[in-house]
């Protein structure tokens, strides 16, 4: 499979709400990072995912475009529309996606997105208030870092 195949299947099978298969793109030793999570290791990368399918419920739309890649990078377009699962509110983000493959494989994957864009969907009046500053992105990576080890602990017990 070519790099730009396994991000095409990552993306399909994340609209599926196929999460083996989502995995099944990522090395063993991958590196994720965003700026509501910050950057996780393989262990928390994988967790993630599944974490997020999980409290989806179905309930998120993903497009994806402007697929891009050689053997050793690679980006990408999403765009993945959902109910914010703390608020109910609905959100449209948009993100630009980067790749790095070793073994064939996704090694290092790195989501960009305007945080104060999300925060005003997601979170309402206060994150249009505080959604721009690094005390409120701090205050998101550590609830989302919170929900993660809190998910990981109930999947492992």
């Amino acid at each position: 499979m070519t790099p730009t195949n396994f991000i095409e299947k990552f993306y399909s099978s994340f609209a599926n709400g196929d999460v083996d298969s989502m995995l099944s793109c990522y090395h063993s030793d991958v590196t994720f990072q965003d700026p509501a999570f910050g950057l996780l290791d393989a262990a928390q990368a994988r967790a993630m995912w599944s974490m997020l399918v999980a409290r989806s419920k179905g309930d998120i739309k993903i497009k994806f475009s402007n697929i891009q890649a050689s053997e050793t990078e690679g980006s990408a377009q999403l765009e993945a529309d959902y109910h914010f699962s703390q608020t109910g509110n609905a959100v449209n983000n948009k993100i630009y996606a980067r790749f790095e493959f070793k073994d064939g494989l996704i090694f290092k994957h790195v989501d960009s997105f305007d945080m104060w864009r999300w925060s005003r969907q997601a979170l309402g009046w206060k994150g249009w208030l505080l959604g721009w500053t690094s005390f409120m992105r701090n205050k998101i990576q550590s609830q989302t870092n919170i929900l993660l080890k809190a998910y990981m602990g109930k999947v492992k017990g």
